[in-house]
């Protein structure tokens, strides 16, 4: 069977994502890989979540994915600031879609999918020569644009648990370089 060059990371919530994903981006740098995109990380005040913090893998450049307060549009009790995502998130998928050898996505859930500017960046990504490692919400099949994702051919679907997640980096990782286009 061929190798797909898209990996979707999937799980319940805290069980260790983002950190896998990070993980990976290390294994990356080490083998002299350039790794970009898209990252994003609970901010809290007190011992309580009020937001989450998107980063730019490459440029370092950090903005507000959403944050408690009044607004539209919303997910709970977070206000999604899609001025920010579109700057931040969907710019570093642009650029590393452009500049880097893997492309990095976190994450596919329903927050992002309010911009239309970050669906598209997705698909470019994902049909992109480029591997993408992305995670994508747990309940990404109740959504369309989350089915669209899934029911691609070039994507594999691998579920965090508490039984893998430290063994994943690594395995993701060598899918991933598997996945590389070959240089000209």
């Amino acid at each position: 069977m061929a190798v797909r060059k898209n990996v979707l990371v999937t799980g319940r919530p805290g069980i260790g994502k983002t950190t896998v994903v990070l993980k990976v981006a290390e294994i990356l740098r080490a083998r002299g890989l350039v790794v970009g995109g898209m990252v994003s990380r609970e901010v809290r005040r007190g011992g309580v979540r009020v937001g989450f913090l998107l980063r730019d893998l490459l440029t370092g450049d950090e903005g507000y994915l959403a944050r408690v307060g009044a607004g539209r549009p919303r997910v709970g009790k977070y206000v999604v600031l899609l001025d920010e995502l579109e700057r931040v998130g969907v710019g570093a998928i642009e650029r590393a879609i452009r500049d880097a050898d893997v492309v990095i996505i976190d994450e596919i859930g329903p927050m992002e999918n309010y911009s239309r500017r970050f669906r598209s960046a997705v698909l470019e990504a994902l049909s992109s020569p480029k591997p993408v490692l992305a995670t994508i919400h747990v309940r990404a099949r109740r959504d369309p644009f989350g089915r669209q994702v899934l029911s691609r051919n070039d994507c594999e679907l691998i579920e965090v648990t508490f039984s893998n997640r430290n063994s994943l980096p690594s395995r993701i990782a060598e899918k991933l370089c598997q996945a590389l286009p070959p240089p000209l």
